[in-house]
């Protein structure tokens, strides 16, 4: 019952990997790493996101294969760190990494690099890949994919809890105690302020948001950013780097005639980010109760702080809290999907992508040498 969860998320900053033992109610988490992308790698994923149709096929294929390469090394030295053969394991589910992703494109489509076949035959561990494209082909969203995990890690049958990944981008999950378990992509969540970060100072992110703290958020500039349609559409829905990317933050802030500091730029993407999740909680018919946040945003001390300004009646903590390590909640639960897939249960939300059914999420790749 040994489960390996890979993910790389939208901030492409690098792996993230957990071995995890799925045999009672909840899961055991056994060992954990992050590994950083080579230098370069992380900048050529980054180019390729914020402008694809730069991104030419053979950068597609062999982007594929370099970082198969590099997920394959995670998982070596996630099984070497907890003493375990790859024998033990029976699968790997490997979210890779995202590209593009274009749910409203007709026909919709996603794309994600790090092969599956290539990681299979690397490890000798089966893989579970490709979670999105059967709920996009039954009209869904594709994602976002941890709802119905975190309702498996993290729910209670005592209060309403919300959580909220931030890292790239800011994805909310909502676990009532009646009910069903919802949840939708808010909008930025770090895109744009390590976007904004390396263009002014030192440094790939801000650490505990130190810098945005510092400055003071501009009422113009950030009611012009939350004035994107994204911010008032219904679910379901879902979105990217490719959307809130730094053109579309600097296309905004050409409207304004005097430039704004860059700290106060800072500052008012960090308030854009903890308004938008805070909007986003607010309409909807939980009891205040508890939100728990994790990815990269939960060490942003700067970011809590705002969460909990604008959120003055909810409990806002890190799902350290609740069991799981912020870094750790999404690798784990990419290990929860393929255990889901191999035992054949759907996994998928239809109240959260919109598809017309739920499915088992994820294609197998089995490696040469070695059958279920």
């Amino acid at each position: 019952m040994l489960y390996i969860g890979l993910i790389s998320g939208t901030s492409m900053d690098g792996i993230d990997a957990v071995l995890v033992r799925f045999d009672s109610s909840t899961p055991t988490m056994l060992a954990s790493l992050s590994r950083a992308y080579p230098a370069g790698l992380r900048e050529q994923l980054l180019a390729g996101a914020a402008r694809p149709e730069q991104f030419t096929l053979h950068d597609f294929g062999s982007t594929h294969a370099v970082l198969a390469r590099e997920f394959s090394a995670a998982v070596a030295d996630l099984l070497s760190e907890a003493a375990c053969g790859a024998d033990q394991v029976s699968a790997i589910g490997s979210h890779g990494q995202t590209i593009l992703h274009a749910p409203l494109s007709e026909p919709p489509f996603t794309l994600q690099l790090g092969d599956p076949g290539a990681l299979a035959a690397l490890t000798g561990i089966p893989v579970v890949a490709d979670f999105r494209s059967a709920d996009m082909a039954l009209g869904g969203q594709g994602a976002p994919l941890m709802p119905a995990f975190h309702q498996f890690a993290f729910g209670s049958a005592d209060e309403d809890r919300a959580l909220v990944n931030i890292g790239g981008i800011a994805n909310l999950s909502l676990l009532p105690t009646q009910g069903l378990t919802t949840g939708f992509d808010t909008g930025p969540g770090n895109t744009l302020l390590d976007d904004w970060h390396r263009s002014h100072r030192d440094g790939d992110f801000d650490p505990g948001g130190a810098w945005s703290a510092s400055g003071q958020p501009h009422a113009g500039l950030l009611a012009r950013l939350l004035a994107d349609s994204y911010f008032n559409a219904p679910p379901p829905k879902s979105t990217g780097t490719d959307y809130f990317s730094r053109e579309w933050l600097d296309s905004n802030l050409a409207n304004f005639n005097s430039a704004i500091p860059p700290v106060d730029v800072q500052a008012t993407l960090a308030e854009l980010t903890a308004v938008s999740i805070a909007n986003a909680l607010t309409a909807t018919n939980l009891q205040p109760a508890a939100l728990a946040v994790c990815g990269g945003g939960a060490h942003n001390q700067d970011l809590l702080k705002r969460l909990r300004q604008h959120l003055p009646t909810w409990r806002v903590v890190t799902t350290a809290d609740w069991g799981i390590g912020p870094d750790w909640v999404e690798a784990a639960g990419f290990a929860w999907l393929a255990h889901e897939r191999l035992a054949g249960n759907t996994s998928s939300l239809p109240a959260v992508t919109g598809a017309r059914l739920a499915v088992s999420q994820g294609g197998l790749y089995l490696p040469p040498t070695r059958s279920l």
